[in-house]
């Protein structure tokens, strides 16, 4: 399949960028990885008629740690983010999660800023910035403003962004150091989107859990949080009582689609024996077993 007819810029900077996105009027793309983007053109389900290449714009690459935060640059590939001491150190959720991300050809390619912006909701990137209470930086002709993850996905490739805006940045807080963690997915095939996929962090001391974070994709629109599990699991010892407590609240909070791949049905079963497999293992990691 041939993609339809376009214009073609190869921006040097960001300002540059902005500008021709802004002239394109709504109807330009941004091309970053290009690993959605291109197969959407190639199926005729975009036309745009600007693509704006942003791959040569200096300091959208990077993975840095502050000190309270870790910073990613919105052209840092997946490998990257996979690969990277950084993550592994500071939220190795994004490190195990990174492996079940496609192919090493897409991974290479694909970039967090492109994966946000298309708003997959069985992608793991949006899932994890929703986990990790990251705030999303964005960039356009006006200036720069910020969005919490929350704010930024709207619907299944729906997001806050306006025409003109391009994400350049996300920052993660760092987790506690004893924080435990776990990720789980179930696809039909190594590298197919998700059935459902479950990410969770556990704060604990003394056995009693202090902070949790549950999140969910491939369950519903976009990506979502399990709060009222969350607070479930806040200042309780872990029990299989607990356990099947939070499961249930998981299962009756989604509401999952049905298509081709699974029913509505199958997937809420299968994100709660995900969910409860992912607290437990994080619950266990919180209580000092790091492996």
């Amino acid at each position: 399949m041939k993609p339809p007819a376009f214009d073609y810029i190869a921006a040097d900077n960001l300002e540059g960028a902005l500008s021709a996105l802004s002239a394109a009027g709504g109807d330009g793309k941004v091309l970053a990885g290009g690993q959605s983007l291109m197969p959407m053109l190639n199926f005729r389900l975009a036309r745009p008629s600007v693509l704006i290449d942003i791959n040569r714009v200096p300091g959208l690459a990077y993975v840095e740690a502050t000190g309270s935060t870790v910073k990613v640059g919105a052209l840092t590939r997946h490998h990257a983010l996979e690969m990277s001491p950084v993550i592994k150190t500071h939220l190795p959720v994004v490190a195990a999660a990174m492996q079940h991300v496609a192919h090493l050809a897409i991974r290479n390619r694909g970039t967090i800023g492109g994966s946000l912006s298309h708003a997959d909701p069985a992608a793991e990137l949006p899932m994890l910035t929703l986990l990790l209470d990251a705030r999303i930086g964005i960039h356009s002709p006006r200036g720069r403003r910020i969005t919490d993850a929350g704010d930024f996905f709207v619907t299944s490739l729906v997001t806050s962004l306006e025409e003109d805006e391009i994400v350049t940045d996300i920052e993660f807080p760092k987790p506690a150091r004893e924080s435990g963690w776990a990720f789980e997915e179930v696809a039909r095939r190594a590298g197919d989107f998700a059935l459902a996929a479950v990410g969770v962090t556990i704060d604990a001391r003394d056995r009693k859990c202090e902070q949790a974070r549950i999140g969910l994709m491939g369950v519903g629109e976009t990506p979502v949080r399990a709060h009222e599990a969350e607070a479930l699991l806040r200042g309780q010892r872990l029990s299989d009582t607990l356990l099947d407590e939070a499961v249930a609240s998981i299962r009756s909070a989604i509401e999952p689609n049905t298509d081709l791949h699974a029913s509505s049905d199958y997937r809420r079963h299968l994100a709660g024996v995900l969910a409860k497999k992912a607290i437990r293992d994080a619950w266990r990691r919180a209580d000092g077993d790091r492996q």
